[in-house]
């Protein structure tokens, strides 16, 4: 080595030494590590809060597409003109108040953005909700959450109408599918889902209003916009099980998810305005797609292409085949279900200049593929509901697969050890970030939160190290969460649901690997009737859980692994598993 490439080498040292205190990379230290392109300077004031990215959007791009759904178009002016209408009447028409909550249980159709705009604008905070939810997981999320307003598709209203008289809402709206199209094609859409394919159990709920009456009959004049809202005001209450329990709201202002779109969009440096179309399959209200493909793409003037059911992957290939478009968000599960295809070879991929993978983590086998088939490489990210979500991402011309990138622009991340101490890079232990995306805290759980956030500091319950290059590892997970699909399950719920079977003693619950949907539930059951079958606890789970929660493997035992004092130890469970599939 010579003396000046020996004299640079030091100097990089010493100068990454200096971006370290306390062990702590500081952001300096990450900027040193980012592409140039990444290395700008963002003003998180740029936007004042989520209305003032909504309005500045529908004005620059007035006549560009926003969202489409199912061959119907939908412009910024459009939607800014719906949205409205549709604030109106929550103004004039309910006693809603600025600051109570309304949920929204609706796939990603066209109604969604009108809904979620229109209820901001009406200073409402948004409750998103998993329309595949059960009866008792809809009851303890509009419980939890104090919402008064409930926005539903008419293919889950028959639920709604259960659970509505427990809860204190007092105003529900129910959507068709094809309530946005046109109007032959909106009869015809609604004909066919409810008469030929009978996709809607029959409800009776007389004090719900339709939301195409809505649309129909109001006027953009019946808004009145109402007092800004502050950057720290809640917009959105949007529940996890967080790192531990049972699920809980976490709260995400304007400048947390305002701050998260700008992350965001630093990623998308290459994203032309007014220009990009998205392929959207992930659902609107998980969190990921929320902000990245409701809120970021919008303030680039994106079009995006809404996918109501990606689980009919042969419809989802059709309408690539359909559209041109230059990116999609999607998540290691899609990507094999869409390769799997027959039609996959057939979609034009030649314009697509950016894949993103998040919800779950993405297999390097998949991602391979991926990039041979389509000669697009996935640019994976990480991040948590509390975190709005994204924390960290793969630069999209420096990716390294395998990691989940770096921290994010005005995020910082560092390593825990169990006792709490900040802990050298390179060594493992529990990854924590922290900056403008981080949540206010949990909806009305002051102990959750201190146990979350300390110092501004969010825990996450990943165990990851840092690379000497800055890149962070996952390496496990430092509690028992189950991630299938992107979407967290948690086995203390599982659990609880099966105790209540009569011939059940004990369970416990923990992730396996599976091809399809990352891990899949595998139940270990000692039984207290030996008649107890697989098939008996699988058919009791469905009624009470989620189809992703629902348990896929049965393992009866005599007994499972206990500590000395009674606590159930999943972890050698999960440890027996790999030997088993090593």
């Amino acid at each position: 080595m010579s003396s000046n490439t020996a004299d640079n080498s030091q100097n990089n040292h010493d100068q990454q030494h200096e971006h370290i205190v306390d062990n702590v990379p500081t952001e300096a230290f990450w900027k040193s590590k980012y592409p140039p392109a990444l290395n700008s300077e963002l003003n998180f004031n740029q936007y004042k809060h989520l209305l003032d990215v909504f309005s500045q959007s529908c004005k620059k791009y007035a006549d560009k597409p926003a969202f489409s759904n199912m061959d119907h178009v939908m412009t910024y002016a459009e939607l800014d003109e719906y949205s409205s209408i549709f604030a109106g009447y929550l103004q004039k028409k309910t006693n809603l108040q600025k600051g109570d909550r309304i949920a929204i249980q609706l796939p990603n159709v066209l109604q969604y953005p009108v809904v979620l705009f229109g209820a901001i604008k009406a200073g409402l905070v948004i409750v998103n909700t998993n329309p595949l939810y059960t009866a008792r997981e809809m009851k303890h999320q509009f419980n939890d959450s104090g919402a008064k307003a409930l926005v539903v598709l008419d293919h889950f209203a028959n639920l709604a109408q259960e659970v509505v008289p427990e809860t204190n809402i007092k105003n529900v709206i129910v959507c068709r599918l094809g309530d946005m199209m046109p109007r032959l094609k909106r009869y015809l859409v609604n004909f066919v889902v409810k008469r030929v394919k009978k996709m809607v159990p029959e409800y009776n709920m007389p004090t719900a209003v339709m939301f195409r009456s809505i649309i129909k009959n109001g006027s953009v004049n019946d808004y009145t916009p109402v007092a800004e809202p502050n950057a720290d005001d809640i917009a959105v209450i949007q529940y996890t099980g967080g790192t531990t329990g049972v699920a809980k709201g976490a709260m995400l202002t304007h400048r947390n998810l305002v701050s998260n779109m700008m992350q965001t969009n630093a990623i998308l440096s290459d994203f032309k305005r007014g220009e990009e179309v998205m392929v959207v399959p992930l659902p609107l209200y998980h969190i990921f797609c929320f902000t990245v493909s409701c809120m970021a793409v919008l303030e680039l003037g994106c079009h995006s292409l809404l996918i109501t059911n990606p689980r009919d992957i042969p419809g989802f290939i059709k309408t690539l085949q359909k559209n041109k478009f230059t990116s999609l968000a999607g998540l290691n599960t899609l990507f094999v279900g869409l390769m799997k295809n027959e039609g996959f070879k057939d979609v034009d991929w030649s314009n697509l200049k950016l894949t993103v993978s998040g919800g779950m983590a993405l297999q390097s086998s998949v991602a391979k593929r991926w990039a041979d088939a389509t000669g697009c490489e996935i640019c994976e990210g990480y991040g948590m509901t509390e975190s709005s979500p994204v924390a960290c991402a793969n630069p999209p011309d420096a990716i390294q697969v395998g990691t989940i990138g770096l921290p994010v622009a005005g995020t910082l991340a560092k390593i825990i050890g169990e006792d709490g101490q900040t802990l050298p890079m390179g060594e493992q232990g529990e990854l924590c970030i922290k900056g403008p995306q981080v949540m206010k805290g949990y909806w009305e759980r002051p102990d959750a939160t201190a146990d979350t956030i300390e110092d501004g500091w969010l825990k996450t319950g990943d165990i990851a190290l840092i690379q000497e290059d800055g890149y962070i590892k996952i390496v496990d997970r430092k509690k028992d969460m189950i991630l299938v699909s992107g979407f967290n399950v948690y086995p203390n719920e599982v659990e609880d649901v099966v105790a209540g079977h009569p011939k059940v003693l004990e369970s416990a619950a923990i992730g396996v690997p599976c091809e399809k949907s990352g891990e899949k539930i595998k139940l270990f059951v000692v039984r207290k009737d030996p008649s107890l079958t697989e098939q008996e606890i699988i058919e009791f789970a469905r009624k009470e859980l989620t189809g992703y929660k629902v348990p896929k493997i049965v393992e009866f035992r005599d007994e499972l692994p206990k500590t000395n004092v009674g606590k159930i130890l999943r972890r050698k469970l999960r440890d027996e598993q790999e030997v088993k599939t090593s």
